[in-house]
């Protein structure tokens, strides 16, 4: 480190040292933390930025052959011509394809879908014939619900909890940075139709003509207007179907000039559709539930916006579904929140302020039985206002605080404390020396320490560094880490630097230490862990081998000499 340096660091610390700058950097510094702290969002996982979108092509009466060739290949080629693709994947089925689009980890969202809608309606021309049509679906990490809510009965089936679960959704979107919110299980409400085919063949109907009957009656549409009586009426055709009757008394053709409904060729049922898939919900042994049994179950499952605190949404939630008991979901049907990673996210982080709380009692306790409990707090307190700048450059550069983050801030609280602890022990000694008055041996302490200081913390944070070019989708994931360590350590660089001194300097204002000027007591080579290591040291630096080693660099090494006057090897053993 240049002597320029040196200085332009020595005046910091004087001009912090010697006024009241660093009361005010603690101040601002404490508090900016603790909004950073409330406002930032929190999430379970980190952002991850990865463009991704499904293609889903209908291709009628095709086989899974033929949608492979005419339809999945020709698109997979297509589509890998878009600038950003990193890879693309297909599925065939008998009248489908999905044909699935990865951008590269990084990539803007909306320009890469911008591209692949430029590119699939640009090309509409080369499109196989046959194919009905196509719909883009873009996939993001927000789609993951940050809670579910489990509506299970006894007294209720699958067909009641989807209807409680459907209105129970209308109230839920109302909250404020919801995104996405679906049903899973249950069964929906269907119109069935259950064709006779012995009645068909007697008036003469296919069950074509009967789905055709039905498609056409069952819209709306607009058919223009007419003027009449100074007004103009508006024409619309249909409405759509709404109950069993409506089907029921629906005309689907004429049998020997006599019309035809289709309650004389088929039974219409109003209930539910056709069970697909079953859901169910019980507790296990280890729950200490006395009933066992499993029961029906309808899950809502809500996701939140980009960027939204998953807490805030999640409580929302758990508030509203408590809301919603008596008035939308009645007596005998639990609601159950079964996913809350807003609760989750909020106990984690709650976790860590409280692992700060013991940090700071523990390092007063230690570092009070070694030397002061003065230099204690003077080292504690460096563990918040450090963790007050990190949280605060967190949030300014729009982190969340995930449990990568927390796992960088937890990692760096054993750090941190490494240099307010190497400047205020280097402090206390020169003030028990007594040599110079108390803000000279301040400033005196700090120069003495501060290249070794500085030089420990930037190869730390240099360590760290490379993990900001981790390529792939574990880049963005370990980002936070690679942030928060190195900002860590800067700030505690910073703090021992400017504030540290400071505070040493208020919290021994007062103190009257012994009187050993003249003495041999602060002699570090006279300490009882000085002698100790000496000991077990000095035989290893003064070996004829270690000598030799040194001497590959140096034409000729001269080793150090002993306590005792014996020299440990000469000039002569190790010359070259």
């Amino acid at each position: 480190m240049s002597r320029g340096s040196q200085s332009a660091i020595g005046r910091l610390i004087e001009t912090f040292l010697r006024g009241n700058l660093a009361i005010l950097l603690m101040i601002v510094a404490l508090a900016a933390g603790a909004i950073a702290l409330f406002a930032t969002p929190r999430e379970e996982e980190p952002q991850i930025v990865v463009p991704l979108a499904d293609v889903l092509v209908s291709y009628p009466g095709g086989s899974a052959e033929e949608v492979e060739r005419l339809v999945s290949s020709r698109l997979e080629r297509m589509l890998y011509q878009i600038d950003g693709v990193e890879y693309v994947y297909s599925m065939s089925m008998p009248g489908q394809a999905v044909v699935t689009v990865r951008f590269y980890v990084g990539q803007d969202r909306e320009e890469s879908l911008i591209k692949l809608y430029n590119k699939i309606f640009q090309n509409q021309d080369k499109t196989t014939p046959g194919i009905a049509g196509w719909v883009i679906k873009p996939i993001e990490v927000d789609d993951v619900p940050v809670a579910t809510v489990a509506l299970t009965s006894e007294r209720y089936g699958e067909y009641e909890l989807y209807r409680i679960a459907e209105e129970a959704v209308t109230r839920l979107q109302h909250i404020p940075n919801t995104a996405a919110i679906t049903i899973h299980g249950g069964q929906r409400r269907a119109i069935t139709v259950h064709l006779d085919s012995k009645r068909l063949a007697a008036y003469q109907l296919s069950p074509m003509e009967i789905a055709g009957a039905l498609r056409a009656s069952n819209a709306q549409l607009e058919s223009g207007s007419f003027e009449e009586g100074n007004e103009s009426v508006r024409v619309s055709a249909g409405p759509f179907l709404r109950s069993a009757r409506e089907v029921a008394d629906l005309l689907v053709g004429l049998h020997a000039g006599r019309p035809v409904y289709l309650r004389d060729v088929a039974e219409i049922a109003d209930g539910p559709e056709e069970l697909a898939s079953y859901s169910r919900f019980g507790f296990g042994p280890a729950s200490g539930a006395t009933n066992l049994v499993s029961h029906p179950a309808v899950t809502i499952a809500v996701a939140k916006k980009k960027g939204s605190n998953a807490v805030r949404v999640t409580a929302a939630v758990d508030e509203m579904v408590k809301d919603l008991r008596g008035v939308i979901i009645p007596d005998g049907v639990d609601a159950l929140i079964t996913r809350d990673y807003g609760r989750t996210a909020d106990e984690k982080v709650n976790n860590l302020v409280g692992s700060l709380g013991e940090a700071v009692i523990t390092v007063i306790i230690l570092i009070a039985l070694v030397m002061n409990w003065r230099v204690g707090i003077i080292v504690a307190l460096a563990v918040p206002i450090t963790y007050a700048l990190t949280l605060l450059v967190n949030f300014l550069a729009g982190y969340t605080i995930n449990r990568v983050t927390l796992f960088a801030l937890i990692l760096a609280l054993g750090l941190l404390v490494d240099d307010p602890i190497v400047a205020v022990e280097n402090i206390y000694r020169h003030l028990r020396m007594g040599k110079q008055p108390r803000l000279d041996a301040i400033s005196t302490a700090m120069n003495e320490v501060m290249p070794p200081l500085i030089l420990a913390t930037l190869s730390v944070m240099v360590a760290f560094l490379p993990m900001f070019f981790i390529t792939g989708m574990m880049g963005p994931y370990m980002r936070p880490m690679a942030l928060n360590v190195p900002l860590a350590m800067f700030s505690s660089m910073l703090i021992s630097l400017v504030i540290t001194p400071w505070v040493s300097s208020m919290m021994f204002k007062n103190v009257k230490f012994k009187e050993h000027k003249n003495s041999d007591e602060d002699d570090v080579s006279s300490s009882r862990v000085y002698r100790v290591y000496s000991k077990v040291v000095r035989p290893l630096i003064n070996s004829p081998e270690t000598c030799a080693w040194f001497a590959l660099d140096h034409r000729r090494a001269v080793c150090g000499v002993g306590g005792d006057g014996a020299s440990g090897c000469s000039p002569q053993n190790v010359a070259v």
